[in-house]
């Protein structure tokens, strides 16, 4: 079995299946993957993805703010976030983190973002999903500063070894996305062979970042077996040991979903 430990299920282009979310979903689960984690990346969006867990038995979801989806001068309050926090199939928090390729001059209040999902990590014990993109060295200092007790994820990761390396020492898992398949991630192929099998992730970020053989196509979940298939032959196993392994892996950084 596979399972998508990223995807964006509320905002998927379903023009291919009849506008149905159950024909994508059942898609997947014919291609082997068995349960789908939905991201939440705003206040806006917290009920859609609380929702879809509710509808699906195989879905389940996070709840958190994008550090590009923030409000103007204003981090989430932390009473409204653990308040989401608290319902049975929200497994972990975020996406969060930090993005100074697009909003530089919001580093102030990203960081300060971070720190209040991480201080939510700490009181709640749910896993800290983190997205980051040109603030390697924001990010680790604020992850080691938070020194959280339990596990997280670099999700979509695109860096390069010594981040990877880092956060592994720090306790966290990498995921790879269809990024890894792109004809210009040779260096992050280098990541995808070090990374040690029983802390390795995948994921779509559906609908963004289809993987080849599906670039220019919206991304879907189904697509996690591409990114599988891929690095599977890769790392030179088969895609039955990266399947188990990249499942188990899922189940022990995220102890509360469902996945039988």
């Amino acid at each position: 079995m596979l399972i998508d430990s990223h995807c964006h299920l509320d905002r998927l282009d379903l023009s291919a299946y009849a506008g149905s979310l159950d024909t994508a979903l059942d898609a997947a689960r014919a291609r082997g993957v068995g349960h789908f984690l939905c991201i939440g990346v705003s206040a806006d969006n917290a009920g859609a993805v609380k929702g879809l867990a509710e509808r699906y038995a195989d879905v389940d979801c996070s709840v958190g703010v994008h550090p590009l989806d923030l409000e103007p001068g204003a981090a989430p309050a932390l009473e409204w976030l653990l308040d989401e926090l608290n319902h049975p199939h929200v497994v972990a928090i975020g996406e969060t983190g930090l993005d100074y390729h697009y909003e530089p001059e919001s580093a102030a209040l990203q960081q300060a973002s971070f720190r209040l999902h991480l201080q939510a990590a700490r009181i709640t014990g749910k896993p800290v999903i983190v997205h980051t993109r040109e603030a390697r060295a924001d990010t680790l200092a604020l992850l080691r500063e938070a020194a959280l007790p339990q596990a997280g994820v670099l999700h979509c990761f695109t860096e390069d070894w010594d981040m990877a390396k880092a956060a592994l020492d720090l306790g966290f898992y990498i995921s790879l996305s269809g990024i890894v398949t792109f004809r210009n991630a040779d260096a992050l192929r280098e990541v995808a062979r070090q990374v040690p099998l029983d802390r390795l992730l995948v994921e779509t970020d559906a609908p963004y970042l289809a993987p080849v053989p599906h670039r220019g196509k919206p991304n879907v979940p189904e697509y996690v077996r591409d990114v599988a298939e891929y690095l599977a032959v890769l790392r030179g196993v088969s895609l039955e040991q990266l399947a188990e392994q990249t499942t188990n892996n899922f189940k022990r950084l995220f102890p509360l979903a469902r996945v039988s």
